[in-house]
């Protein structure tokens, strides 16, 4: 079996996911499993283990993170010599003619726009259905038809998605109104949940050329229970889960000799208990702490000894909306005094850069909000400084700025991307002038925040996601986008264009209550009212109330 991440070796080791995948599949005697990646400087595309082509697998197993990497995948494919739609490959499955199985963060989102190149999507996360898979695979693949066994295995295995036996249909104006499913499988797959974990997920190989190089990774949990209404996680992966203390512990005892510095993943979900075992047992062993961000809210005494002893040298925090009444609109649960706390506490336990998560375009976002980021920022500024010149060097300042884009399964994913109106006002734009709008709020805050010193701004490309949001919210059709992209390198503009498409009908657009969506194909147990109402009472300003899954039944997850 082929196991391939549809970018570079560097980034795709970089995925806790793909490792776990690569281990899973490694641990069993009766397969050979090898790893394909984006080749860099024009090579050939061949396999890290013995640079067999990908044609030599019959069957090949594709984990997919980013929207942006579905261009990268249908090029793969060309790459190798494989036919990139399934129905044009043999009814036999055989080396050059094999079965593609895709799964990924991003297919549970929204597998549709790759739905024509996949015969299997695994929705949902892997250890529950892994090993019954490639038990039936093993058994199955050259002994029954490409059709006979996609239907078995979408019988008979949950989270297992095979597009062909589902049919998209649009009423009279082009809108999508539901899938028919054939053979009597369920209209809606139910994705693949993970209940309980005895070891936490942790990294399973380090190699030099990955992001986290020499860091062992560990995950606290997954999903989030504070439901931002703009974040994908805290929705798809739904119900929460916690990881007690000793599944993390044992998942930190995995890490390789010599490793001493190790990483936390969903720190914004970790309780002061767990915490306090994890703490105790880093010190003990001499690790060293190291994360991405942190909850402004939730830095206990223990995580800031914890970040003294690491002599952690920078850290994030997200206030994500750029004003506390946007705080509210999309339910982050912060208030200034929180973060300016916050601020204060980290860059007293010895932080030397600071890093603030911004985002811009969210719904019913003014000017207003926006300059009350720049009087924030003033304020933390002010604060910290006094730290700094006391020891003798100032913490520097860097803001990360990110455009919203409106994501599946979350209360924002009616939303328009790059328009910040109320839902009443029945406003829609054009592309362009979205993605001017989103350039004219950049500049707002670039000019706003140039005469802070040790003060640093980075900016994404409004053009580049707005491609992102079109992808979030697509269906099938960008499939003949994507082929035309691999197969010509025009750009994404230039291939809608010469199918019909546009951003406005994806990206750029406000969808209704009545509205029913690609990615509904899926069952992720989330009630479509309740995300409805979600977004209803963002412009209500209203809170929400963390998740707490012994008591809570409000968005249909945990109805069962």
């Amino acid at each position: 079996m082929a196991l391939l991440y549809p970018n570079t070796y560097g980034v795709g080791m970089s995925s806790l996911g793909f490792q776990l995948v690569y281990a899973m599949l490694g641990n069993e005697d009766s397969l050979v499993c090898e790893r394909f990646f984006l080749p860099e400087k024009k090579e050939p595309l061949r396999s890290v283990e013995s640079q067999r082509p990908l044609t030599d697998f019959p069957i090949i197993f594709i984990s997919i993170s980013f929207e942006h990497d579905y261009p990268h995948l249908v090029q793969l494919l060309r790459m190798a010599g494989i036919a990139p739609f399934s129905s044009d490959r043999d009814s036999a499955i055989a080396p050059a003619q094999p079965l593609v199985i895709c799964g990924g963060v991003a297919t549970f989102m929204n597998p549709e726009p790759l739905a024509p190149f996949v015969d299997l999507f695994v929705l949902g996360e892997a250890e529950p259905v892994l090993p019954s898979l490639v038990a039936s695979l093993l058994q199955d693949h050259d002994r029954l038809a490409r059709s006979d066994l996609l239907l078995h295995l979408s019988r008979n295995l949950n989270g297992c998605y095979a597009p062909c036996f589902y049919t998209p249909e649009y009423d009279n104006e082009g809108e999508l109104r539901c899938y028919r499913a054939s053979h009597d499988l369920p209209e809606r797959v139910v994705k693949s949940v993970l209940h309980h974990s005895p070891v936490a997920a942790h990294s399973q190989l380090l190699t030099p050329e990955a992001e986290f190089a020499e860091m062992h990774l560990t995950e606290l949990g997954r999903g989030c229970s504070r439901g931002c209404r703009f974040c994908a996680a805290g929705f798809i992966y739904r119900p929460p889960r916690l990881w007690d203390g000793d599944a993390v512990v044992e998942g930190l005892k995995a890490r390789f000799t010599g490793i001493d510095r190790v990483g936390l993943l969903g720190m914004e979900m970790a309780d002061s208990a767990a915490l306090e075992q994890i703490s105790t047992y880093l010190k003990e062993s001499g690790c060293a702490l190291s994360f991405s961000s942190l909850r402004a809210d939730r830095l206990s005494d223990h995580l800031i000894d914890l970040l003294g002893a690491s002599e952690l040298k920078s850290v994030a925090i997200a206030p994500d909306g750029s004003s506390e009444r946007l705080r509210r609109v999309i339910n982050k649960g912060l208030d200034e005094t929180d973060l300016l706390e916050a601020a204060e506490r980290l860059v007293a336990a010895g932080i030397f850069k600071l890093k603030l998560y911004l985002m811009i375009g969210l719904p019913s976002e003014a000017d207003e909000d926006l300059l009350e980021a720049v009087t924030l920022v003033g304020k933390i500024k002010e604060r910290i400084d006094r730290i700094g010149k006391v020891r003798g060097r100032l913490t520097e300042i860097v803001i990360s700025v990110n455009c919203f884009a409106p994501k599946p399964w979350t209360p924002f994913q009616f939303h328009p991307f790059g328009m910040s109106f109320s839902p009443e006002s029945n406003k829609e734009g054009s592309a362009k002038e979205a993605v001017n709008e989103l350039k004219r709020r950049q500049k707002v805050l670039r000019n706003g925040l140039s005469s802070l010193a040790n003060v640093h701004l980075q900016f994404d490309k409004p053009e580049s996601v707005l491609f992102q949001a079109v992808l979030s919210r697509g269906d099938r059709r960008l499939a003949e986008v994507l082929l035309t992209m691999a197969d010509t390198g025009c750009s994404w503009k230039q291939a809608m264009k010469q199918h019909h498409l546009t951003a406005e009908e994806y990206a750029v657009r406000a969808f209704r209550q009545t509205s029913w969506f690609p990615w509904y194909v899926i069952d992720h147990g989330i009630d479509h009212d309740y995300l409805w109402q979600e977004y209803q009472r963002a412009f209500d300003e209203k809170l929400t109330l963390a998740c707490d899954t012994s008591i809570c039944r409000r968005c249909g997850v945990c109805h069962g």
